[in-house]
């Protein structure tokens, strides 16, 4: 059977919808990237903010317009909305979020365990989906009560995976020929913590115990991460980047959000992971205009956020999300006054960013080649990624996807940087 698979939302959703693939591949069927040739369809839906939801139900509405019309849908907007769902076109089933790892054996009448007996080969999900990199789920659900978030209902409580099982899906994607392994999960930093365990061991049992030429976390809380953590740049192999979502500059502001941070202590946190690897990339995330948020609050994150000096981020209008204790705070910001926040906090990470890149100008860095597009007649036009989450575009006289070069960094882009591709090296 053709079977069609999309995602909307985070690297955990891409990891699931990975190994989702990995599963029916095993199976006998064959994944498309046209969902007009498909037979079936598989959609991994997001509700962090309302355009995530529309996005989840406009997915949905395309894959029907093409003609598949067995839908399956997971994630969290079908989570909380499971009944919209089934109106939906083509839907034919809701699969909870809990049972979301047994969704395939599940559509296939199978049971679980079937799966179980060795690693899964990993390949990249055709069309749009490909990567080079390996998104491996390590843990799911939060035990935080930030008072925007509405994954907490939709993912329930913390949750990690065995370190046995982490270490067969990393090792059926080496076997795929990932060269970077991205580890994922909703409160990442509390893997282990429900059997007296932590990320950092989980981390070096991988290094330790796999190949894994490239190994890179994704978003970790602040509060998650002590000065002993950093020990662990000392090898090479782990990314020299963390993504720590700060949300706001302001102590107020964090406060109402319930965040476990302050700007106080964020901003030493940061000095400790600077300290400990000077190239490290730090990005983060930002929400604009929270309920109550003032203009002496928004002028004080903004300050904080340019004084961070961050390499890069995302930014968010705070969007309502019924059923948080947010979206039953007074004061809420208008549409227009968050637009206007929102840009100025792009405007000031932008600047951050491009100071950041200008430090790496005229160095010789590895890069990971994601994509290879037009050829021109200066040749194939590739763009990867540093170990510091550079993105870096160069000419190369053949595809180089999946392969890792030495690249001259010579020039910035727009978001990034160019350079000349040197050759591969030992890393």
């Amino acid at each position: 059977m053709k079977i069609y698979l999309d995602t909307v939302g985070c690297r955990l959703n891409q990891a699931e919808i990975e190994h989702m693939a990995n599963q029916l591949r095993a199976a006998g069927h064959n994944i498309t990237s046209d969902p007009a040739e498909a037979e079936s369809a598989i959609l991994n839906t997001c509700s962090v903010t309302s355009q995530a939801a529309s996005d989840s139900r406009q997915k949905i509405r395309q894959m029907a317009k093409a003609g598949i019309q067995n839908i399956t849908v997971t994630g969290c907007w079908s989570a909380l909305a499971p009944q919209q769902a089934l109106t939906l076109p083509g839907v034919q089933r809701v699969i909870p979020n809990e049972e979301k790892d047994h969704l395939v054996p599940t559509l296939l009448g199978l049971p679980p365990e079937i799966f179980d007996s060795e690693p899964l080969t990993r390949l990249p999900l055709p069309g749009l989906r490909q990567r080079a990199r390996a998104f491996i789920k390590v843990q799911d659900g939060c035990d935080n009560a930030c008072t925007f978030c509405i994954t907490t209902a939709a993912r329930g409580a913390n949750r990690s995976r065995p370190l046995p099982a982490v270490l067969a899906d990393v090792r059926g994607a080496l076997q795929g020929g990932a060269q970077e392994i991205v580890l994922t999960g909703v409160h990442l930093g509390a893997w282990g913590q429900e059997k007296d365990s932590t990320l950092k061991s989980l981390v070096k049992s991988i290094l330790e115990e796999t190949e894994t030429p490239r190994l890179r976390l994704s978003s970790l809380e602040p509060w998650d991460l002590d000065e002993d953590f950093f020990s662990l740049w000392q090898n090479p192999r782990l990314m020299p980047h963390l993504h720590l979502p700060l949300q706001s500059g302001s102590a107020a502001t964090l406060r109402r959000m319930l965040r476990k941070t302050t700007p106080t202590s964020f901003a030493a946190l940061a000095q400790t992971a600077r300290a400990a690897c000077p190239s490290i990339a730090l990005t983060t995330d930002l929400i604009a205009g929270f309920p109550g948020e003032t203009e002496e609050e928004f002028a004080e994150s903004l300050a904080f956020v340019r004084q961070m000096d961050f390499a890069g981020g995302h930014v968010f209008p705070y969007s309502l999300r019924p059923g948080t204790p947010a979206a039953r705070m007074k004061a809420q910001n208008p549409a227009h006054l968050k637009k206007a926040r929102a840009a100025a906090l792009r405007h000031a990470l932008a600047e951050s960013a491009a100071a950041y890149r200008q430090r790496f100008l005229g160095e010789e860095m590895p890069v990971l080649w994601e994509a290879a597009s037009s050829l021109d007649s200066s040749g194939w036009q590739m763009e990867g990624l540093t170990g510091n989450y550079l993105r870096v575009r160069a000419s190369a006289p053949s595809p180089r996807w999946n392969q890792i070069d030495w690249v001259k960094l010579s020039h910035l882009t727009e978001d990034g940087l160019a350079g000349e591709i040197l050759g591969e090296r030992d890393l």
